[in-house]
């Protein structure tokens, strides 16, 4: 070794020292995870203190739509920071308009008015609470295959696993069955019946738990954590008739799919649907300063004209996060990021996903849009069996934990959820490194084939 090598590595062994000691990860058994510890990230890519560089499909937590250090936005960040830090949210401050004004224009419909928050289960946890107040009724519905967050009201709608160490059965929410052909609840055998029968379980929930009762449902536009679930054609215009129908108010939660992650500024722009209140937060500013927000409607807005709204937060609206937030809609516009996004997910990552299932058995199937994919693996391709266990931990997830080692160790970076692997790279990740990353996931995918039955 020489000095650079000892003294980079005695950078690293100091940053996991730390980490062990003092750093308490989320979702984790804090004794059994060896976090990576990561030296830099540019574009596409991030790197370790040994020199390994790493191709990142998962954006982070699917959030640096724009990728690692854009120069655009650092820049925008550190020429705030030098004329204004920070202010409280009551004051009207340039960049926190701006910012509010650019994402108004980008929402659908007349969803004009913009409430800041920290993340995305902050949005949620105001779009429930300005729900409820607006129409004076207690209970949120929202889908079994969802995830909206940590937060104590956020987590209780999730509807997946992570609900379980944390639901308090007091929440009010009343979860139901989204469609989800591949493994459909409604025994379905077309997106056509899939649609129809999930609407009328949807109206037969809604009627058996009270209309007057319902407050709003809630709905990731395009399902994210459980495994990009793309709404058929129909079922949110249907969800959205059912909302108008029984007074009820339509929650998007676009976290996740939000700022061109489906090749769209919104993925309700692909249906042609405007919710009532649209949650938002990571791709507002590539997560480069923590962000989130609700849009609201005219309607809802006009609540609280006069009565004042009982809810706020200490950083709403945050100036370096605004600033961030305005340079990265700016640089998404002009550098036609969202088209980008589209233009990938249909000539690139769409195809190549399709022809690597033709060759690999443990693939069941092929599903996204934009720069938002999963593939679904399973044991058995006749039968859909999962290639693990639901939730499955330990010696149950071994062959998602072999699969993911052989990505890592060809340089890919993965989101692994479940039995899924979902690929979300930048929405501007360049052509050549879709198809580096394609390659890589080709070969890998033969570790999940020696595990099928």
């Amino acid at each position: 070794m020489n000095a650079e090598a000892d003294a980079t590595a005695a950078v690293k062994d100091a940053v996991k020292e730390a980490d062990r000691k003092h750093v308490f990860h989320s979702w984790s058994a804090q004794e059994l995870i060896d976090p990576l510890a990561v030296a830099g990230a540019e574009g596409s890519y991030f790197w370790d203190y040994d020199g390994n560089r790493y191709l990142d499909f998962s954006s982070s937590l699917v959030y640096t739509n724009i990728g690692y250090q854009h120069p655009k936005v650092a820049a925008a960040i550190a020429e705030q920071a030098h004329r204004l830090c920070t202010l409280a949210p009551g004051f009207a401050v340039d960049v926190r308009s701006e910012a509010a004004r650019l994402i108004a224009e980008r929402t659908p419909g007349d969803l004009d008015k913009i409430f800041f928050t920290n993340a995305g289960a902050e949005a949620v946890e105001n779009a429930v609470r300005m729900a409820r107040l607006h129409t004076g009724r207690p209970k949120v519905m929202s889908a079994y295959r969802s995830y909206h967050g940590a937060t104590s009201t956020a987590i209780n709608l999730t509807g997946d696993a992570r609900r379980f160490g944390n639901d308090t059965a007091t929440a009010g929410v009343v979860h139901f069955w989204g469609p989800f052909l591949y493994r459909s609840p409604f025994h379905a055998t077309t997106e056509a019946e899939e649609c129809e029968r999930a609407l009328r379980h949807l109206e037969d929930t809604i009627v058996f738990e009270g209309p007057q009762s319902i407050a709003a449902i809630i709905l990731e536009t395009v399902g994210g954590a459980p495994g990009v679930l793309v709404p058929p054609a129909g079922y949110l215009a249907g969800v959205r008739e059912l909302c108008d129908r029984f007074g009820i108010v339509f929650i998007l939660d676009e976290v996740m799919v939000g700022f061109g992650r489906t090749g769209a500024w919104f993925a309700a722009d692909h249906w042609d649907v405007t919710p009532d209140l649209l949650c938002f937060a990571k791709g507002i500013t590539s997560g480069y300063v923590p962000l989130g927000g609700v849009a609201i409607s005219a309607a809802i807005a006009e609540t609280f004209a006069r009565r004042p709204y009982p809810g706020g937060l200490t950083y709403s609206g945050h100036v370096l996060a605004c600033a961030a937030a305005v340079a990265t809609v700016n640089t998404m516009a002009e550098e036609g990021i969202v088209e980008q996004s589209a233009r990938t997910g249909a000539e690139l990552l769409g195809p190549g996903l399709r022809e690597i299932a033709g060759r690999h058995p443990s693939v069941g199937e092929v599903r996204g849009m934009g720069t938002f994919w999963a593939l679904e693996l399973v044991r058995d391709g006749e039968t859909r069996e999962p290639l693990v266990p639901y939730n499955a931990s330990g010696a149950d997830n071994a062959p998602m934990a072999a699969f993911g080692a052989a990505l890592k160790k060809a340089g890919l970076w993965p989101l692994l959820a479940g039995n899924r692997i979902h690929l979300a790279p930048p929405c501007n990740i360049a052509e050549q490194d879709v198809a580096k990353g394609l390659a890589i996931l080709d070969e890998a995918l033969s570790v999940a084939d020696a595990h099928m039955a």
